[in-house]
């Protein structure tokens, strides 16, 4: 029972560390790229990309979702970027992250064609793996909030893309905490598919940027 229990409490220590130390990496090399909106303009940007979040039952983003598209059309009439690219979920019939970040990039006077959708972002690694090999970007600008900021941006630079962040904190989210804990193995989870080039559920034909961003409606 006691070398088991030293088994155990061996195997505990290592986890933690490798949590531990796989989490300060993803940070330490993503923070200097975390930026201001003024940045970016200089940046010359492929695409923006938002990453998903829910959507209320008529379609509307939810309000951690909405300060991220925010960001995203300010960042899109400044000039940072030609496209936007929302990536969510879409994995069934009854549910559309993107449709529903589309439709308020329109309703904030962004053009139609200019908005990409990627339907199968259903993971910030997913969205980024997307984002280089469906869509074909070299250079993004992502907007989300900042505990979520590092792994986009680690995730994006580990699979090839130059990246920069832009945090979306416009107020506080009630279920922030959560969001948090969520990150620590989320972070460890990243950093080992960026080493092992883990590919998308779905990959799919290529989509280019270069043309209109309504053929992925």
């Amino acid at each position: 029972m006691k070398r088991a229990a030293g088994v155990l409490l061996v195997g505990a220590v290592a986890a933690a560390l490798v949590v531990a130390c796989t989490n300060a990496a993803v940070i330490a090399t993503s923070k200097p790229a975390i930026v201001s909106i003024e940045e970016t303009t200089a940046y010359d940007a492929d695409a923006i990309v938002v990453l998903g979040a829910s959507v209320l039952s008529d379609g509307t983003p939810s309000r951690i979702l909405q300060d991220r598209l925010d960001v995203a059309i300010e960042l899109y009439l400044a000039g940072a970027a030609p496209k936007l690219i929302m990536s969510g979920d879409n994995s069934t019939v009854s549910y559309n992250e993107v449709r529903g970040m589309k439709n308020y990039a329109i309703s904030q006077g962004v053009p139609s064609e200019d908005v990409f959708c990627d339907h199968a972002g259903f993971s910030t690694y997913e969205t980024m793996y997307r984002a280089k090999h469906v869509f074909g970007a070299e250079r993004i600008i992502i907007a989300t909030q900042t505990y979520h900021l590092y792994r986009a941006i680690y995730d994006a630079n580990g699979l090839g893309m130059e990246a920069v962040g832009v945090a979306s904190d416009s107020r506080s989210y009630s279920g922030q905490t959560w969001y948090d804990l969520r990150e620590i193995p989320a972070r460890t989870k990243d950093f080992f598919y960026v080493i092992a080039q883990t590919p998308s559920t779905f990959v799919g034909d290529s989509i280019s940027l270069h043309q209109s961003g309504d053929v992925t409606d």
